[in-house]
Formats: C-alpha cells, sequence, structure tokens
C-alpha cells in the first residue's frame, strides 16, 4: 500500500522508532545472512535483508523526523495485513529471595536440560514456523510436564530454583509477560528472561471467567482477573491458573542495565512504546511495523508470544514500573498492521 494511504501515517513521529530498529540492526549483523527472521510470502525475510537498511538508519541525524521519514517512505514497502486485537505487555517486578522461606514459597524456573525444542517446519512444509517441545524417552518425543504437574512439584529437587517469590499470581503473570524483574529484600535486583516453555499450548484464563460469568468480555483484563485470583480460596486460585497448561522458563540477564528493556525474542532490548511481540510464522523478526489503532505508531517487530497468533495480532510493549502495567493490563484495541519490508 502506497504510504499517503496508510491509516494515521502521519501522525507519528517515526524518528522515535529509529533507535528500536537500530538495536535489532546490531542483533542482525551478528547472524548468519540466510538466516530466517520469519514472514509468510511475500513477507517472508532473512537477516541479510536487512544489512543495507540498517546500514542507511545508523547514518540518519539522530532524532531527525524528515530523515526518517524519507528513509522509510523509500527503502520500504509497507504491506496491510488485516485488522486484529492489539493488547499491551510489560516487564513486572516481584518480590523474592534466593531461597525458600515460609514468605517466599513460589519458585522461579530454569530452563530444564532435558527438555527439548523442536523446529516442526524442518519436518513438514505446512508447519513451517511451528514448534514444540517435550522430553525424549526411549528415543522419542513425549510431552513435558504441564503446570498442574510442575507447581504440584514435578521439578522439585533438581536445583532449577532461579528465585523464590512471595504470590504465585505473580508467578504466572510474569510467565505471561514473559520476563521481569526479581528485588530481593536486600535491595538487589535480579532481570529474568524467557528461556524456554514447557510446549503446552497457552490457554487464556479470563476466557475461562468469562465463560462462567464471573467477568464479562468488557470487564476482563488483567487486574480484573488479579482481583478475582485475589478474592478466590487459594485453591480455586491455582485451579484457575493450571487451567494454563503453557510454563515458562527464565535465564538471568546478569549484563542487563537497569535502564534498558528485557531481551526479545530477537534478542535485542525491548523499548517502551516501540517494541511490538508479533507471529513470527507472519511477521519476519526486526521489520518496522506501523500499528494503526487508537494511538498508531511506528513500532519494531522484537518479541513473540504464546497468545500471539495471526497475521494482524500485535502485543505492544509498555516498559515497567506501575504506569506500565496499568496501561498493558487495560490495552485491547482494534489495530490494523502494516508490515515494512526492505525493497
Amino acid at each position: 500500500m502506497p504510504f499517503a494511504e496508510v491509516p494515521g501515517w502521519r501522525s507519528d513521529r517515526v524518528a522515535e522508532a529509529i533507535p528500536a530498529f537500530l538495536s535489532s540492526c546490531a542483533v542482525l549483523a551478528r547472524l548468519p545472512p540466510d538466516r530466517s527472521l520469519g514472514g509468510a510470502g511475500p513477507l517472508a525475510r532473512s537477516a541479510g535483508d536487512f544489512a543495507g537498511r540498517c546500514a542507511e538508519a545508523a547514518a540518519l541525524p539522530a532524532g531527525d523526523e524528515a530523515a526518517a521519514r524519507t528513509f522509510l517512505e523509500r527503502r520500504f514497502t509497507a504491506w496491510q495485513v488485516g485488522k486484529d486485537v492489539l493488547t499491551g505487555y510489560y516487564e513486572p517486578e516481584l518480590r523474592g529471595s534466593p531461597t525458600r522461606t515460609d514468605t517466599f514459597a513460589t519458585p522461579l524456573h530454569a530452563r530444564p536440560p532435558d527438555l527439548v525444542e523442536v523446529d516442526l517446519g524442518q519436518f513438514a512444509a505446512d508447519l513451517r514456523g511451528r514448534r514444540t517441545s517435550g522430553v525424549v524417552r526411549e528415543g522419542r518425543l513425549h510431552p513435558f510436564a504441564d503446570r498442574a504437574a510442575i507447581v504440584r512439584g514435578a521439578l522439585d529437587g533438581r536445583g532449577l530454583e532461579l528465585a523464590w517469590v512471595d504470590d504465585p499470581a505473580d508467578a504466572f503473570f510474569l510467565q505471561i509477560q514473559g520476563s521481569g524483574r526479581v528485588r530481593m529484600a536486600d535491595g538487589s535486583v535480579l532481570r529474568l528472561g524467557y528461556a524456554a516453555q514447557n510446549g503446552h499450548p497457552y490457554f487464556a484464563v479470563g476466557r475461562a471467567l468469562v465463560e462462567s460469568g464471573a467477568l464479562t468480555r468488557e470487564t476482563v483484563s488483567m487486574q480484573s482477573i488479579r482481583a478475582w485470583l485475589a478474592d478466590a480460596a487459594p485453591s480455586e486460585a491455582a485451579a484457575l491458573m493450571n487451567r494454563n497448561p503453557s510454563y515458562v522458563f527464565f535465564r538471568p540477564l546478569l549484563d542487563l542495565p537497569p535502564d534498558a528493556g528485557p531481551l526479545g525474542a530477537l534478542g535485542a532490548p525491548l523499548t517502551p512504546q516501540r517494541s511490538v511481540a508479533v507471529d513470527r510464522t507472519q511477521t519476519p523478526l526486526g521489520a518496522p511495523v506501523w500499528v494503526a489503532g487508537a494511538m498508531p505508531r511506528l513500532a519494531v517487530a522484537q518479541d513473540t508470544g504464546g497468545a500471539i497468533r495471526g497475521a494482524a495480532r500485535a502485543d505492544l510493549f509498555t516498559g515497567w514500573g506501575d504506569t506500565a502495567a496499568e496501561q498493558a493490563g487495560r490495552m485491547r484495541d482494534r489495530a490494523a498492521l502494516f508490515v515494512l519490508v526492505p525493497n
């Protein structure tokens, strides 16, 4: 689609998204040129496809709106991929301890060494971009333990606990967000990033609350789900969270500065309001993405998510702290997505 016809294209300062694009470029420069970044059909791209555009972006005057807009309009093509739900996610902060206590009794786990990830596209063309995980027993891949089994202790005694936190709901939502900060009693902060997932499909527990009549489609949000969990009996809260069999494992991000965002699936630090999670089977990571929603903006596809499925489905990273949490928890807008790919 010509940029002149892209809805709201002139309503954002697109130069503010160039630093996020350059952070992706730094990662792409370390990849083999033929490394697939995802995308379907005419949107499929490899790391080498962005090399020339990255060099040009690095030469742009910082913050120069006219130069940034000219660069994007001349060197990229905008593809309209449809309209879907735009949600938000953020980097939460939890209270934790390096050891288990009566207060800090919910573990955050590192990736189990026997967890095997499989790229199904290597076995069947129609499964391109699809992945699963499991454990190998007697030469066959079997499903890994689901959330309920892990909560019951399936991983106990293996030394996989990275930290212990004081609220099972906080741990649950940390897994949904995919990264976070754990503040210890001594004031130190452990940054955690996504390491792996157990291979079970993601289930939105908000849907279960709507189906039961506890919430309505209009009132369901992270805040309303949290409120329900806080008011429920511990067994009822655990049962609801276990409806989602997906379980996320983490890794410490020891060299990540406190003023930098978490690392997304691409490996670049996420930028508040300028990074989006996409379905990489449809949209290549690293590509600029125009989000034509309630607040039109240019962002960069730098992350993925278990609930992000479909060409136009996106999840906007809002940052960290209370304001970011509030914005992310209530964001649920219809937005048209336009993927910008190098000419």
